[in-house]
Formats: C-alpha cells, sequence, structure tokens
C-alpha cells in the first residue's frame, strides 16, 4: 500500500473565505518505509497572510516572493497523491484547501483521487481519549523527537507525523505469514525463497530446560492457565 503523509500551510483558517494554502508538502510511505519520494512546494497564494497565521508558520509574504502560484504546480501534487492512502492530522482542514485549490483548475476533488484517508487526529482521540492529541501533544507521548520544530512547517511537520503514526499503529501486524506466498514481501520486495525444500534442524529441549520451564509454567499457572501447556 501507497501512503502519503500530508501537510499544508495556509494565508488563514477558511478554505471557502479567501485564503490559500502557501506550502504543501507530501512525503511517499510503502510498506511502513519512507522511500525518500516526497513533492514540497512554497506556493505564492495573490491574497495576504493572515497576522495570526504568520505567526504559526512563521512565513510571510514576502518570503513567497517568486514562488510558483497554485495553478502551476496543483496537477503535479494531485498526480502525487492520485491512488494513495493519505494520512493527515486533522484531514477535514487539508482536503478543505486541496479541494478548494483543485476545485479552482478543474480538477477531481481528494475524495475521488485517494484510495482512503486515515485522520491521526480522529484516531488519537479514539486512542487516548480525554487527552490533547496535537501534533506537538503526541510527539510528546510517543517520545518523537521534536526539538527541530520550533515553528509549524508542512515538510516537518510531515516528518513528524510520519514517526508518530508509525508509533500508533506499531502493533498492527500480523504473525499470521505464509513463508511461500506470493504476496509475502520485504520493503514491497517478493520473497523468491522456497522454504517447502528445505531441511532444517530440529534443536529439542534438554531435561533440565524442560524442568526449568514446566516450573515457570507453575508460577504462572497461579495467575492464569497457560493456554500453550500440554495437558494430558
Amino acid at each position: 500500500m501507497r501512503q502519503i503523509i500530508l501537510d499544508t500551510e495556509t494565508t488563514g483558517l477558511y478554505a471557502n473565505a479567501g485564503d490559500r494554502i502557501i506550502e504543501f508538502a507530501g512525503l511517499e510511505m510503502i510498506s511502513r518505509r519512507l522511500t525518500g519520494k516526497q513533492c514540497h512546494f512554497y506556493i505564492y497564494p495573490d491574497c495576504d497572510i493572515n497576522e495570526e497565521a504568520s505567526k504559526v508558520h512563521g512565513i510571510t509574504l514576502a518570503d513567497l516572493d517568486g514562488k510558483p502560484r497554485f495553478a502551476e504546480v496543483g496537477q503535479e501534487i494531485h498526480d502525487f497523491l492520485r491512488g494513495s492512502e493519505l494520512i493527515i492530522h486533522n484531514a477535514p482542514f487539508d482536503i478543505g484547501f486541496l479541494n478548494m485549490e483543485f476545485s479552482k483548475m478543474g480538477l477531481a476533488p481528494v475524495e475521488e483521487i485517494a484510495e482512503n484517508v486515515i485522520d491521526t487526529l480522529v484516531e488519537a482521540k479514539r486512542k487516548y481519549p480525554g487527552k490533547r492529541n496535537s501534533l506537538d501533544a503526541l510527539c510528546e507521548r510517543l517520545e518523537v523527537d521534536r526539538s527541530k520544530r520550533v515553528l509549524h512547517g508542512a515538510l516537518i511537520d510531515c516528518d513528524l507525523l510520519a514517526q508518530v503514526y508509525l508509533a500508533m499503529t506499531h502493533n498492527q501486524f500480523t504473525l499470521d505469514i505464509d513463508l511461500n506466498s506470493d504476496s509475502n514481501t520485504d520493503g514491497g520486495q517478493k520473497s523468491n525463497i522456497d522454504y517447502s525444500a528445505r531441511n532444517f534442524k530440529i534443536v529439542m529441549a534438554s531435561a533440565d530446560e524442560n524442568k526449568v520451564h514446566e516450573a515457570y509454567l507453575d508460577k504462572l499457572s497461579q495467575t492464569c492457565t497457560p493456554i500453550y501447556r500440554n495437558e494430558e
């Protein structure tokens, strides 16, 4: 599954009231590994930047002089997102702005080009009810280093969000692996090893090792019933 971690910075809070995207960043992740492929633009908005918004991300209109307008880079962003699962913190905000910008260009909305959207804010509220679930709070809770994040920035926020997402979903793996299946992958590469032809050496536990193991199960049985104990 190809996933894109994305974030935007904007001139203000309201996509339907004239605010525009001034920074877009997306990082590609495949099989839970960042590939190094990214899509990142600073964008000239053709409007003023709200003073409060500028305090958050530190971007001024002067910083964007000479940067492309969204119409010049929108198709590349659209193509980068197509067919992927998107990972976004507070997804309605970013999707609302992207859909507004795409609409101005006559491009399909995010909902039509993305395979799925994971909102990490929604997932965090479900996982940590009643707690602060901003990106900063999640970084602190999950021990993700955010020392380089002085101000909000789409690219650095994507990097932090990728680490937060992986930490939040670290247990989403399966041990039900078919070693001879074509679907078994390592970093997206098919395994060509035929395990059925191998003669693996079987090493049995010694009598002393079995004795130690049984003593451990006796102790464990005082609090629960080990389902892996052979009762005859």
